[in-house]
């Protein structure tokens, strides 16, 4: 999840799902309310972390953090120097997390079906926005943090898309950058506020219309798929921290970009990153069925 989070426009929600931990990722997040405060003080620390399925919770979060920082820079090297097979792993990836997801679907219906098609035409149009402009209103930085939290535990949506989108992208970074922490806990607030409440929503969806949500993630992931394209003409890009930021591109064919040379090595890449899933299905614990 923290690899796939550093890849702009690759969501870790889609990570999760298909190594087969979204559900109990999901239902341990919405646990945590302020009755586990009177947990602490009856029954003591040992209660509480159990409550909370802390191990399971600790363990996501340290994972995501270390890949996160170890392959940063690695993975930004790739993607200015070797875009196209980069975006060919991803999108081969996401191909086979579409089918993984889609086959979960147990009853086909007309309502399944429209569900699906109009989650994956809203994550298309998200993936054509232009951003809007940034502001350095406290109150809207906490929206953001509140809104891309929620993207980032979406499958197919990636939260860094959304803050650039929401104009927050050079704002957050910029924080980061220069530690400004009154900026960095509103925004941070912002993001446990969208967590605890959206997962909350989620187990609601899953308890009551699992196949209906099944159907609107399928769609969300669909539909992002134009975001990962290989093959992109960028429109609009912006320097943050004297680093170009692109946001806003149009998929173009192989023939009408500079990289058709590497044609054959996205297809391999493809292949790969398609083949991966089936891996990870294989030893995921079955949790989202």
């Amino acid at each position: 999840m923290g690899a796939a989070d550093v890849v702009p426009g690759v969501s870790g929600g889609t990570i999760a799902f298909i190594s087969g931990i979204y559900q109990e990722l999901i239902d341990s997040i919405s646990n945590i309310n302020l009755g586990l405060v009177s947990v602490l003080r009856k029954e003591g620390f040992v209660a509480l972390w159990k409550k909370t399925n802390a191990n399971f919770l600790a363990a996501i979060l340290a994972g995501i953090i270390i890949s996160a920082l170890s392959v940063m820079n690695l993975m930004h090297y790739l993607l200015e120097n070797h875009p196209v097979q980069v975006w060919s792993f991803f999108f081969g990836l996401v191909v086979a997390s579409i089918l993984f997801v889609g086959k979960q679907i147990k009853n086909w219906n007309f309502i399944t079906f429209l569900f699906l098609v109009l989650s994956a035409l809203g994550a298309f149009a998200t993936t054509q926005m232009s951003m809007v402009d940034s502001s350095n209103n406290l109150l809207y930085l906490f929206f953001c943090g509140a809104i891309a939290i929620c993207a980032m535990i979406l499958p197919g949506i990636s939260g860094s898309f959304i803050l650039v989108l929401l104009g927050a992208y050079a704002n957050v970074s910029t924080a980061v950058h220069n530690m400004e922490i009154k900026k960095l806990m509103i925004f941070f607030s912002g993001c446990i506020v969208g967590l605890l409440s959206f997962s909350k929503l989620l187990k609601w969806l899953f308890s009551k219309y699992k196949n209906m949500t099944l159907a609107i993630l399928t769609g969300f992931i669909l539909g992002s798929l134009n975001k990962i394209w290989p093959w992109k003409k960028v429109l609009e890009s912006v320097e943050i921290n004297d680093k170009i930021h692109i946001t806003k591109d149009i998929s173009v064919m192989p023939c009408n970009y500079q990289g058709e040379p590497y044609l054959l090595w996205a297809i391999v890449f493809s292949v790969l990153g398609f083949l991966l899933i089936f891996i990870l299905e294989k030893f995921a614990p079955k949790k989202n069925a």
